[in-house]
């Protein structure tokens, strides 16, 4: 079931032109506050792209073991989120993803409002820019209307309604996306999972044309016989 039911009216008059992630409100605050420094946490790698990934995080998953409940993305206070965009990430043709090829120039405020409903994590805005946009376009503004065009373009099933079915399984779940979303095929679909089996993220992976290819073994994740759980937060 496609959760088009679920995105009741979006109080969005402040941000009219952000990117929308699955929630029943978003009401993002026009201050995002001081952010902290972003530190690589990894070295810099130039490589040529071979594809992408596009990193769908299942917000209730994250915000049951977050520390942070005053966050807008957990508190409530800013909406209720389901599937929200981690990040695009560039893939490399071969060896490790090319990451932090850039430490600036760093996000305007534009930039978070724009995107604040789409990804609503200041930090993570700033993070998924510098180490992934970074290596992928020359502006913060030109990485995050990629990510949104291919963010507005999927349509994110109802996994909160799965969540309910006796016996889901991952294929389900690609089965579910797959409905949704004509053209995708379920090796496109990689699953990520925690322990005993929560849904974390659904990665989708594209071709340097952003057409849906097959992700790696490591990518793909549970196979789709495999036993899937996803909390229920919405």
């Amino acid at each position: 079931m496609i959760v088009a039911r679920a995105l009741v009216t979006l109080a969005l008059l402040a941000f009219p032109a952000g990117a929308l992630a699955q929630a029943y409100q978003c009401h993002p605050s026009a201050n995002v506050g001081p952010l902290p420094q972003i530190k690589p946490d990894g070295s810099t790698v130039r490589s040529s792209i071979g594809g992408y990934t596009l990193a769908i995080s299942w917000s209730p998953e994250f915000c049951r073991g977050n520390h942070d409940p005053g966050s807008m993305q957990c508190s409530g206070k800013s909406g209720r989120f389901g599937f929200v965009l981690h990040g695009l990430w560039p893939e490399s043709r071969s060896g490790p993803p090319p990451q932090w090829c850039a430490m600036t120039p760093l996000p305007s405020p534009a930039d978070y409002r724009d995107n604040l409903c789409m990804t609503p994590v200041p930090y993570l805005i700033a993070h998924e820019w510098l180490k992934h946009g970074t290596c992928m376009a020359k502006t913060p503004a030109a990485y995050f209307a990629t990510a949104s065009r291919l963010w507005r373009g999927a349509a994110l099933p109802d996994a909160d309604h799965l969540s309910r079915n006796d016996g889901l399984t991952a294929g389900d779940l690609r089965d579910a996306f797959i409905e949704a979303n004509p053209g995708w095929t379920r090796k496109a679909i990689g699953l990520l999972v925690g322990n005993g089996g929560w849904l974390r993220e659904v990665h989708v992976c594209f071709d340097t044309r952003f057409k849906p290819i097959a992700c790696d073994a490591q990518s793909l994740g549970p196979t789709d016989t495999a036993a899937l759980r996803i909390w229920r937060g919405l």
